[in-house]
Parts: C-alpha cells; structure tokens; sequence
C-alpha cells in the first residue's frame, strides 16, 4: 500500500484464489490445496487489462492514489471534494459501495474457493461481537510446521534478496519499475525509489529471510518478489504480531507460470517458522473479508501540470485560470513547524502513540528505534514536521508501547514472542543521549514521497505525490495543521497530496478542497476475527 498495491495486482489476488490448477511441480503449490495456515495474497502486477474509453483508472490499492485522482482526462483539472460530472472520454467517480463494486465485476462471494479454505471471516458473515477479538485458527507448535521451501517449476530458484545492497535494490527497482503498477491507459507507472524501498523494508527487527526473490536459473535475472515486514499491530486493545505483506511482483513474461501463489506459500512458511500467525495487508479488490473499506483523497498542490499530464481536468465551468487560483496556498506555513529531528523522537513517539491509542487498529511503535526509523525525514523518502514548546513533558504517563521500548522481542496476544534480529537497545541508546536536550513536540504531520513516471508525455516525466502518513494536532485545529503539510509539500515540490479518510482526516478533506477519490481501499486480517470496522477506526498506514 499500501498505497503499493493495483488494479492489475488486484486481480491476480482475486485469480490465485480461484483457480485450482496446479501452480508448481509438487501438489502442495496448487491454491485450490493451500494449506489453512498460509498468508494472504497481498497484491500483485497482473497482466494489463485494456478498459472502455471512460472507464476509471485504479492504481495499486484500486484507489489509485498516485494514478488518478476523482476524474482524469487529457486537458482537465482536479475536482473539488463534491463535484462529479460526466464527460464524454472523462473519468469518472466511482462512488458504488465496496460489494456492488466486486459483484458489478463478476467477483462474487461464489469465486472465492482458495479463500474459503484459509482462516478469514466469510463475505456473508457478520461480525458485530465487540467480544470477538482472537485468532481463527490457534498459531501452530513448531513441530507442525513445514521445514523445506516449496519446489518452484523447473528453470526458477529462490533467491533471499539483501536489500541493504545497492546491487540488490537495484534488481528489485527494476522489476518494480517495469512490471508492478500501471493504470489501465499506460499513462502513469509508480516509481519507487531504491531509498523508498529499503526504507520500507528495513526497520528494527526486519528479518532479512522475508524478503524473498525468484531467479531464472539460465539468466540468474530477478524475475519474482514478495516482501514480509515484521510489525506489532494493536486490535481492538490487543498487541499482535504480524507481517505486514507486501510488494508480491511477477515478471509479466512469467504470469502464465502461475508464480505467485507459490511465493505466497513460501512466505506463509518461512514467517510461520518465526513464530507469526497473523499479518495485516490492503488491496482494491473485495475478498473474504475486509475489517473496514477506506478511499483515497486527492489535493491538488501543482493543478497546471496535473492537467497537463492527464492525471486531472477542469471542472464544469472553470478555467485554468481560476482553477489555479483555488487551489492556491500560503507561500510559507503559518505556524511555526520545523522538521523532526533525533532529540525529538522521544516526545513526539509519546505524542503519536497516545493519539493512535484511541483506534481499533494502529500500529504500535514499540520502542524509540522503531518511530525514529519510520519518521526521521529521509530526502525523497519521508518527511516529518512538528511544532513544540519549551514547557516540561510529564513522564508519570508513559505511551503505548513504553513498556516494552527497550526489548527486542515483542509478546503476542497469546503469549509468544516475535524474534527481531536487528535493531534494538543500541539504536535507543543513542537517541536517548538527546532526550535530555529535547523540546516538547505538541503537534506533528508526516507524509511519505511515492512519485510515478507519466510515460509517453513530451514535456513532464515525474508525476511527484505526497502520501499523509500520521499526523497529531493538539495545539492548533488540525485542518490548519493539515494546511502547513499541504504547503510544506508544495515547497519541497509535489504535484498532488494523497490522504485516506482514516484516523481524523476527514475533519480536513473538505476545507482544504480535496477531492474524493475513485476506489476502495480495503483493509484485511489474516487469522484474526474482530468485529467491522469503520474508516474512522483505522489508524493504521501501510506504505
């Protein structure tokens, strides 16, 4: 998601759970036989499916946050938060609730016969208990659990990918530039920066194994990928231990070799050999069966260029003129914010971390290492900005997650414990040597860089788009927060801001003119039950 996810990866989630055709040389690999502890299919390049002039483009999460924003058509401009018109050629709302969306696309409660056998809620069931908040299936001992990969078909091999090397992000890079997202019309094609990607992978506590490559043996060339992230998830007040899935890839010269459930198994094995049951993933697509469906919002920050590049158009009865003019912004924000810095982090984790505790599910950023790594701004990569006092921060009340700040293990909700072999009490060492000198951080908003190559255009070739990350007013109203962010972006030069209606954000989509999206984002569990969600009980973003 992520905001890395497809329409084309949407549908090959939606095809490896419904096909029960053999994938690979031993049975075991076949989806119609998949065993009931295996991990979701998180989404995946598909082949490109060519749609009807009019129909509306989906990006990786079939929200398209980077690809298209409420309407898009050659010549046209963003929209404001309630304007929908109809055009001949012109994009338009997609506004059907998330089931008319799957039925209206034949992707019905009956097609779904490799998640029927995995441990997830049913499309048909209701989960209205706010007592069910466990496991589905109980974690398995370690006796249980398959030791050797799964055979992949003659001519591929596995290959662990190190992504702290350049040569091996590079290879990743690749595969991700031309073969995982693409809208429909190939006029945008995401283009996540070798910085982004080994920012996203390599938190404290990554575990390098998750990461996991498929080579042609003749060529030894990158030809599949798929991504696991260890994290700590709190659900409905309860800490889990999950992997957040990420990044499934396959070469599109290979989609006919049905890859991507095999990669999918062998991840479910080597993250379930690390003692996790449970992950947490996002997609376009309504499977069995999302805790909640969120969309995408879009705010124009450059609005000429995205008219330009097609990505938006003019509203009935505008010109580009006074469309520039409405989405205008401060030159300077106008409160006094400054970006996050190491002798921050203390503070502002303690601010984040009492905002996120009053969300169904949030992430837990479960020692100072962890929120440094996620925050502290990286160029092109992560941005985050605070505001703050000189009064005295009161210790007497630690955050969520103070408890266990300095561990490097993480207990689950039924008691195990989640190995984390990198990172750890070092890295907080030294971002408490700062603590002393710290200010108070009493507000922060953050957003992430994921900009997409506009192909084929004969002037601009980076559309550059900021993503809302998290975000915590407590001094200010928080659509005046949300303004600075806005200009902060436009300053650092993005073209258009992305945020999802989770956490508190719809207090600002209206009043500072973003316009809705045209997809659902749906966020999923894997063998946990808890009770729906709404978009407002989410506080968690996946990258």
């Amino acid at each position: 998601h992520s905001a890395s996810s497809t329409t084309m990866a949407s549908d090959e989630v939606h095809d490896a759970g419904t096909e029960e055709a053999p994938i690979a040389a031993d049975d075991d690999a076949s989806p119609g036989s998949s065993s009931p502890d295996a991990l979701p299919a998180p989404p995946t390049a598909a082949s490109k499916k060519k749609k009807k002039k009019g129909a509306s483009h989906k990006g990786a999460d079939g929200a398209a946050p980077a690809i298209a924003a409420t309407a898009a058509a050659p010549g046209a401009a963003p929209l404001p938060a309630a304007a929908t018109t109809k055009q001949p050629g012109a994009l338009q709302v997609v506004t059907a609730p998330a089931d008319q969306l799957a039925e209206r696309s034949g992707r019905t409660t009956a097609t779904h016969k490799f998640w029927d056998t995995q441990p997830v809620p049913r499309l048909d069931e209701t989960l209205d208990d706010d007592e069910v908040n466990d496991v589905i299936e109980p974690n398995k001992p370690p006796e249980e659990l398959r030791r050797e990969p799964f055979k992949m078909p003659d001519g591929f091999r596995w290959s662990d990918l190190d992504v702290t090397s350049a040569a091996i992000l590079k290879e990743i890079y690749t595969l991700l530039n031309e073969n995982y997202v693409e809208d429909d019309d190939a006029m945008f094609r995401f283009d996540y920066s070798m910085a982004f990607l080994e920012w996203a992978l390599t938190p404290p506590g990554y575990d390098p194994t998750f990461h996991l490559g498929v080579r042609s043996d003749k060529s030894g060339k990158l030809m599949a990928f798929i991504t696991g992230v260890p994290a700590v998830a709190r659900v409905r007040g309860r800490d889990v231990a999950v992997v957040e899935i990420n990044y499934l890839c396959v070469h599109k010269k290979l989609r006919s070799k049905r890859l991507a459930p095999v990669l999918i198994k062998e991840i479910t094995r080597r993250v379930n050999l690390r003692g996790i049951f449970q992950a947490v993933y996002t997609a376009g697509v309504v499977l069995p069966k999302p805790v909640a469906s969120c969309r995408y919002y879009h705010r124009s920050l450059e609005p000429k260029k995205l008219i330009e590049i097609g990505f938006s158009r003019i509203a009935p009865r505008m010109t580009m003129a006074r469309t520039i003019k409405l989405y205008k912004l401060p030159d300077e924000p106008l409160h006094r914010v400054r970006p996050l810095e190491p002798r921050d982090v203390p503070s502002a984790r303690r601010l984040l971390c009492s905002y996120l505790n009053k969300f169904a599910l949030a992430p837990n950023f479960v020692s100072e290492a962890d929120f440094a790594h996620a925050f502290l701004p990286r160029e092109n990569v992560i941005d985050t900005f605070v505001i703050v006092t000189d009064e005295p921060e009161s210790r007497s009340s630690p955050a969520n997650g103070d408890a266990a700040s300095n561990g490097a293990s993480t207990a689950t909700s039924n008691g195990r414990t989640a190995s984390t072999p990198h990172g750890g009490d070092d890295d907080d060492t030294v971002l408490a040597s700062a603590t002393a000198r710290a200010e108070r951080v009493t507000d922060m908003f953050s957003f992430y860089h994921l900009p997409s190559t506009v192909i084929g255009h004969d002037k601009h070739r980076t559309l550059k788009a900021a993503y809302s990350f998290y975000n915590v007013a407590t001094t200010i109203p928080l659509v005046d927060l949300m303004r600075d962010a806005l200009v902060c972006a436009k300053r650092l030069g993005m073209d258009v801001f992305n945020a999802l209606d989770i956490m508190d954000n719809p207090d600002f989509l209206k009043d500072l003119k973003f316009g809705i999206g045209d997809g659902h984002l749906q966020y999923y569990l894997y063998n946990w039950k808890c009770k729906q969600m709404t978009p407002n009980d989410i506080g968690l973003v996946l990258l």
